[in-house]
């Protein structure tokens, strides 16, 4: 039996085929669910629509169903359509029509939201705290090795000199600026739909500030239709922010995957975190990195799909979007499994020393050459063509161990304490703490 049904229900094919994955998800959504009705319920109580005893019956049986949740006794009993109906069967069944009151005022479209919302926010924390960790072991690896030289690349040839100091805080400074992103998402994320309804508001004198404030939302989605239409485009715009993190970490986990190839060899891990080979008793397989940049490349594709989903859909609530749940959850949780990972796994890095000291690698050299020649008064065009010349002939003989890179963000001068500030200031932009708060007040 489902909340909404009279006397008819749907025919069993039907109702799998509608439900899909949503029973997987809605147990992810419950302790956001029971949020929600606890600020509804107190915002309800003072409009009028329950009384003073009646909304402390519903915040002491919600707090319950909460800590059962925190405890993992909570379940979806079968036969029950969602979480929402889960709950309000449990509040009527613990305490009798007082559980039917709840709904009082809201539709399911802005319930769901509301999870959704609540979800999103306290996920995106998550991923924050994992970029930050990630970005604390990079600006610590780019210290420890920023006087370790390595080849730099451009169309994947020999080009300049570089440093594992640099290469490193490439990606630490990356991370910081994908965060940027994230807090657009997290900007939508943070915002209230609830008392929008089906969307088109409710003729009960709803006050929506109030459950604003309660919720800890920045602000709220003033305009019910723009709420129920701000599902999607809030997935969408996660989907994009953790792309353009997914697309740091692959190309990390590209590059390793290559410095760890034997005719590389510039970095190493512990035996026990690569593979070996069913019948090759000497490899080891950055099996690790592989899956990484593999499921970088699936997080990447995840915005098209959600824009594919949301690029025929009109005004209001579409049984489509019940189907970006299936994209962006399983995204989530995978983004923040990569991130640990790559961190677990750069905690044990070895990088080789003195690379550059093979003469192999003098053609890198070239540019400081030139430069040289510069700075001695050779214009720069015949300084060019004087290295070039003499690489052709064979009799190109650099030091290369003089480097001279000095200007902010070169191999002489990292920058990291610029990168860390600019990492601590995108974090301290998002302030969970003002949200954290208004959750912990609500919920104790």
């Amino acid at each position: 039996m489902k909340l909404w049904q009279k006397e008819t229900g749907s025919k069993k094919e039907v109702e799998l085929f509608t439900i899909g994955r949503d029973p997987d998800f809605d147990i992810l959504l419950a302790p956001f669910d029971v949020m929600g009705s606890m600020a509804h319920a107190e915002m309800l109580s003072t409009i009028g629509l329950l009384t003073a005893e009646e909304n402390e019956i519903l915040q002491i049986g919600l707090k319950d169903i909460y800590k059962e949740i925190q405890e993992g006794k909570f379940e979806i009993a079968p036969g029950v359509e969602d979480v929402h109906s889960q709950v309000e069967f449990l509040l009527t069944e613990r305490f009798g029509d007082v559980g039917k009151k709840l709904h009082s005022g809201r539709s399911r479209n802005d319930q769901v939201l509301v999870d959704l919302k609540l979800y999103y926010r306290n996920e995106i924390e998550q991923i924050v705290e994992d970029c930050s960790a990630l970005f604390t072991i990079l600006i610590s690896l780019s210290e420890k090795h920023q006087n370790d030289l390595m080849p730099g690349y451009t169309h994947t040839q020999l080009a300049m000199p570089s440093s594992f100091g640099l290469w490193f805080s490439s990606f630490a400074e990356s991370l910081s600026e994908d965060l940027g992103l994230l807090k657009a998402a997290f900007d939508l994320a943070n915002k209230n739909p609830l008392g929008s309804a089906a969307g088109y508001g409710s003729s009960f004198p709803l006050n929506r500030t109030m459950t604003t404030e309660l919720l800890g939302f920045a602000d709220l989605h003033h305009n019910v239709i723009n709420a129920q239409n701000s599902r999607g485009k809030t997935e969408r715009t996660l989907a994009f922010a953790m792309a353009g993190i997914a697309g740091t970490l692959n190309r990390m986990a590209s590059d390793v995957c290559i410095f760890m190839n034997q005719h590389f060899a510039f970095i190493s891990f512990p035996d026990d975190l690569t593979t070996g080979s069913s019948i090759m008793p000497h490899k080891k397989n950055p099996d690790v990195f592989e899956l990484i940049r593999a499921k970088s490349n699936q997080i990447q594709s995840i915005p098209n799909t959600i824009s594919l989903l949301l690029s025929n859909t009109t005004t209001g609530y579409h049984r489509d979007l019940q189907l970006l749940k299936e994209e962006i959850f399983p995204g989530i949780e995978t983004l923040k499994s990569c991130l640990q990972m790559t961190g677990f796994m750069l905690n044990s890095v070895t990088v080789k020393e003195n690379i550059l000291s093979d003469s192999f690698y003098k053609h890198l050299f070239s540019v400081e050459v030139v430069n040289d020649l510069v700075l001695s008064g050779v214009p720069f065009r015949d300084a060019y063509k004087q290295v070039g010349l003499d690489i052709e002939s064979g009799n190109f003989a650099p030091d290369q161990t003089n480097l001279k890179h000095t200007h902010e963000g070169s191999i002489g001068n990292l920058n990291l304490d610029a990168i860390e500030k600019k990492m601590d200031l995108a974090v301290k932009e998002f302030n969970f703490h003002t949200v954290n708060q208004a959750i912990q007040h609500l919920t104790k």
